[in-house]
């Protein structure tokens, strides 16, 4: 039977873990890995693996492979002297619903960290601000579980549906971030959003610009995160 869709990032099918050169472990990787021996050289054995787990923003739509987020994000961790890969796990038009329904195939890579971000299709689907916690939380509480870290990522509403609605949107985020004591980034979009020059022309998506800049404010707490992770595994 056909699947719907495959993703690839540093050669790497998620779709095909069989594919990945021997067994790797969230917790080996992290005991071989990074950090900095200087600023400029890396130490590794094995790189660490984010899998970058969303919908279009992280899935890079409509860009070359080389201009979306994951590749440029990868880019930026190995500048700063990470051994790293960032495993593209988004889908167009994804909800934080069907994030939920497909995390057993995700986690097949066995990534170090999930960067998670859903939210954007949910409110532009009108989908309840309650429905979106409950799913995310249902994810966060699954990768804890497995003992997978997660860097949890926000957005503002798209899609204005009201007050009550922006509000309560709003919140879910930042109330998941601290109930699970997550690293946390409060708008995915930010500094990239309202932006002409950093959009497409649907005003959604970001061109090659607005993923750079979003790459550029995001990344120090990706790096942030890798280094405290490293410390519980010295």
């Amino acid at each position: 039977m056909a699947l719907p869709f495959s993703f690839l990032c540093s050669g790497t099918n998620l779709l095909n873990p069989q594919g990945l050169t021997g067994s790797i472990s969230p917790a080996n990787v992290l005991i071989n890995c990074v950090l900095c021996r200087d600023g400029n050289e890396s130490l590794s054995m094995a790189p660490l693996r984010i899998l970058a787990f969303g919908d279009s923003l992280v899935a890079g739509f409509a860009l070359s492979r080389k201009a979306g987020f994951t590749v440029q994000l990868e880019k930026a961790l190995i500048a700063a002297g990470f051994s790293a890969e960032v495993v593209n796990a988004g889908i167009p038009g994804d909800t934080s619903a069907g994030g939920l329904s497909r995390l057993d195939q995700v986690l097949e890579v066995q990534p170090d960290l999930v960067l998670l971000e859903f939210g954007a299709n949910d409110n532009l689907q009108g989908i309840q601000p309650a429905d979106l916690e409950a799913n995310l939380e249902a994810i966060i509480q699954r990768l804890q579980k497995t003992g997978i870290p997660v860097l949890l990522t926000g957005i503002k509403p798209l899609r204005n549906l009201g007050q009550a609605y922006q509000t309560e949107f709003s919140e879910v985020f930042s109330r998941l971030a601290a109930k699970y004591q997550l690293p946390f980034y409060a708008d995915f979009l930010n500094g990239v959003g309202g932006q002409p020059e950093l959009n497409k022309s649907d005003g959604i998506h970001p061109n090659p610009k607005g993923v750079k800049e979003i790459v550029r404010r995001l990344a120090p707490l990706v790096i942030e995160t890798l280094k405290e992770l490293a410390k519980d595994h010295p």
